[in-house]
């Protein structure tokens, strides 16, 4: 098989260079995807959530699930497409979204994959390998949803500017002109999540630029309101599911 006059039998990469702010709308590939970013930071939405990806993670996208891609920084995506009919399991067997390691191995091999020219059998052996070396991670997705009352809809508004902000919701309702019940009932309603939670999630997405850019671990939850490392540290891995080291840190070398 061929794309693009670039021979392949499972695994074709493509390279994008995505200037912060460039992105691809929703769309569908009848390949899987890996998306990976090379350079700078990654948002993918898909219905089942959102991810921010850094060079040290992928996303594996399963054929035909829509997905939107937006570099959140200048970035390089250099994406594994891989053919349905010769996956093999378990990773055939992916029907969501699953974020997985960029290990050195899996960089050197989607580097490898792209060179042109490489004969068919050692190019079917590196797809093979490519393949075998995909290793789920437990980060979950980072999805914000917006209210759409203009009253807490102003309040989110605020808070996204301003992730640092620490006023408790009955400072925020008073502002909003409602009652703290009102605003509370407004944000679980319209969010599905309690405003402690959603707020909680929103400094997260708020951090991962700021950890992209090597800002260091205090720094970044001082940015986002918290008063120190470690509570930062606890709310990230309770909302992620990993702490910001194991996000954005080299994985161990096997």
């Amino acid at each position: 098989m061929s794309r693009n006059g670039h021979p392949f039998t499972a695994v074709f990469v493509g390279s994008f260079a995505m200037p912060k702010g460039v992105r691809f709308d929703t769309h569908t590939h009848p390949f899987h995807q890996l998306a990976w970013s090379q350079l700078g930071l990654l948002r993918i939405r898909t219905r089942a959530g959102s991810w921010l990806l850094p060079p040290t993670l992928a996303l594996w996208i399963p054929a035909g699930v829509p997905h939107a891609t937006e570099a959140a920084g200048d970035a390089l995506m250099r994406a594994p497409y891989v053919d349905p009919a010769q996956c093999p399991e378990p990773v055939a067997a992916w029907a969501e979204p699953t974020v997985v390691a960029a290990t050195p191995l899996l960089r050197a091999l989607i580097d490898h994959l792209s060179h042109r020219g490489l004969a068919a059998d050692t190019r079917a052996r590196a797809e093979a390998v490519l393949l075998d070396a995909l290793s789920p991670v437990p980060a979950t997705s980072l999805s914000v949803t917006g209210p759409r009352d203009p009253r807490a809809r102003r309040v989110a508004r605020a808070l996204a500017a301003a992730p640092h902000d620490t006023r408790p919701l009955a400072a925020w309702a008073t502002e909003a002109g409602v009652s703290a019940r009102t605003l509370a009932r407004l944000f679980a309603a319209e969010t599905g999540l309690p405003f402690g939670q959603w707020r909680e999630q929103l400094r997260m997405q708020a951090s991962m630029p700021l950890l992209a850019e090597g800002l260091t671990v205090e720094a970044v939850a001082h940015r986002v309101g918290y008063a120190s490392a470690s509570s930062f540290v606890a709310a990230f891995h309770r909302v992620v599911g990993v702490t910001p080291r194991q996000y954005f840190s080299e994985p161990p070398r096997g």
